[in-house]
This record gives C-alpha cells, structure tokens and sequence, in this order.
C-alpha cells in the first residue's frame, strides 16, 4: 500500500475503486467497507483507494470541544495497510478545504483527480460544504460523470452491531473486552519510553513509562490492565498502570508498564502497547508495603489470565 499525504501528490491514472472517510477504530464495520472496496478493484483490474483526512474535520470545524480518537493517523495507516488497499490518501483538513462543494467534491477529487470507477460508501454518509452532498446527491452525480455508487446497506453494517462510538463507550466504561472484539484487534497504545521516577525498579516492579505524544489519542480510564507488546522479535506481557500513583503521591497522570520476566532497557524506544483485560481501578494505599502485595496480587491475576485466555 502506497501512503500519499495530500490529493494533490496523488498523481496516478488507473481507473479506481474508492471509499472516503475518517475511519476511526478502522473496526470490524468500516472493515466490511474496506473489504468490498479492495475484492470489486481486484475483480475489475482497478486501483483499491481510501480517501481519509487528517487533522480529524471536527479538530478543525469545533476546535472549542474536546476530541478523543481510537487511533492516531500513524496507527490507522498501520491497520489500513493490513487490508489489501492499493492506495491511501491521507489529505491535510482545513477550513477551505471544508468550504468544498458536493459537486465541486465530486468533478474536482472523485472525477479528476482519484478518476473514480466506483465508489463505495457506509449508510449515510455525508460530504461536502456544511455535509450537503448525500447518496441521492452521489447517484444524480454518478449518471452525470460515469461512475458508480454503491451504499453497503444499513443491516450489513449492523449485522456487526459496531461504530466507533460503541468502542470509545466500552473503554470508557473499562470494557476492553467488548472494545477488542468490535475493534477486531486489540486496543492499542503507542508511544516513547521515557525516563521516570525509577521508583518501580526500587521495589521490585521496573517499569516502562510510556509517553503518548499525540493529545487527541483516547487513553483508557485510570486503572490496572494486563497488556502485551511486541520487544523486538519477541512478544512479553504485562500489566499496565494508568493513573496518578497516588501512594507515592504523583502529581501528574503517567502510564507505566511493568513487563513479566523482562527487565531490558527500554528508554528511548518506541512501544506498541496491546491492552487485553483491565485488573482494577487505582487505589492509594497506606504504605509502600500494601503497595508492594497489592501489585504482587495483581501479578498473579494477570498471570492467570492469560494462562486462561491465550
């Protein structure tokens, strides 16, 4: 898969078969889209295109509300390139950009510059200036400039019963189960292992402190999880704080990782962090010692766990 960073980089001219959207989660729904669109490009000898836009056009058009994505853009580009697709197009999001209309969106991207065959959408979706364009707008369109429309239709996409704010509410509410089985992997956390308070290490649970940069990444509620990641060639588990320490009175929230049976230096490196199954919420506890048999305790939880569940 070819990764292009703006519309105007895309400079090919196959024929093609695309689907537009932010795919958030780019779970087990917007995998059926993504499915469809790379089996109809391959059967037909086209180019397989997604069409995505970063930053997120809610970051741009309510910069005054909050947003948490699932995934990072380096993470979802990562999962795309995992599907089959050809090409995608991550394209910068700005207001003029967002002053597009539908049948300019149409004849100047679709037509001109991504030369659509086909494209392939969700129910419902919407684009264009203040989202004017919509499935009727795409059809009338697509008998205008020769290409096709097809809409997966609404019980296809519910037969999965999943959209992205269902897994954002499942690990809001600490449910990574039900959050990874719609995700259709495991939730993930990415970041640089950077230099701690070492205090882990002085009692006996080293741990990774991992530093997610990008602000808008949705980070699981504070507590204890058991989590695994790759270190190399190798895959270690281990269990995962997010929280404030307050036992030893943290100031600041910070995401430690204490990985079974390995105690390599770490700092500097780029994690990928796979959360599997939250253990507790964080407590503060009346001395390190209650900490220290707290965490013992945890261990040995997480540890069965996954004898259990791998």
């Amino acid at each position: 898969m070819e990764i292009i960073h703006s519309l105007s980089s895309y400079i090919h001219t196959e024929k093609t078969v695309v689907t537009i959207g932010t795919f958030d989660g780019v779970h087990i729904g917007h995998q059926k889209i993504i499915d469809q669109v790379v089996k109809t490009a391959k059967k037909s000898g086209m180019k397989a295109v997604l069409l995505t836009f970063f930053p997120h056009p809610r970051m741009v058009l309510q910069q005054n509300v909050s947003i948490e994505l699932i995934n990072t853009i380096d993470e979802r580009a990562e999962l795309l390139s995992k599907t089959g697709l050809d090409y995608l197009i991550i394209h910068p999001f700005s207001l003029e950009f967002s002053r597009l209309m539908a049948l300019d969106f149409v004849r100047k991207i679709l037509v001109n510059q991504l030369n659509t065959s086909k494209l392939i959408i969700g129910y419902d979706h919407h684009f264009g200036k203040n989202r004017e364009g919509n499935l009727e707008q795409l059809t009338e369109y697509s008998h205008l400039y020769n290409f096709d429309v097809e809409e997966i239709p609404v019980q296809d996409i519910n037969e999965v019963a999943v959209s992205s704010t269902k897994i954002r509410k499942a690990l809001s509410e600490k449910n990574i189960k039900t959050a990874n089985k719609y995700l259709g992997y495991n939730f993930m956390l990415s970041g640089n292992v950077v230099n701690g308070r070492q205090l882990g290490g002085e009692i006996g649970f080293p741990t990774a402190n991992l530093n997610v940069k990008e602000a808008y990444k949705l980070i699981p509620k504070i507590g204890v999880y058991v989590v695994k990641s790759q270190i190399e060639k190798d895959i270690v588990y281990g269990m995962m704080n997010i929280g404030f320490r307050p036992t030893l009175e943290g100031t600041h929230q910070t995401i430690e990782v204490h990985f079974f049976d390995f105690n390599n230096d770490l700092y500097g490196q780029n994690l990928t962090i796979e959360v599997l199954y939250f253990l507790r919420d964080e407590q503060k506890f009346d001395s390190i010692e209650q900490l220290i048999s707290q965490l013992k305790e945890d261990k040995k939880t997480a540890l069965n766990y996954l004898q259990n569940n791998l």
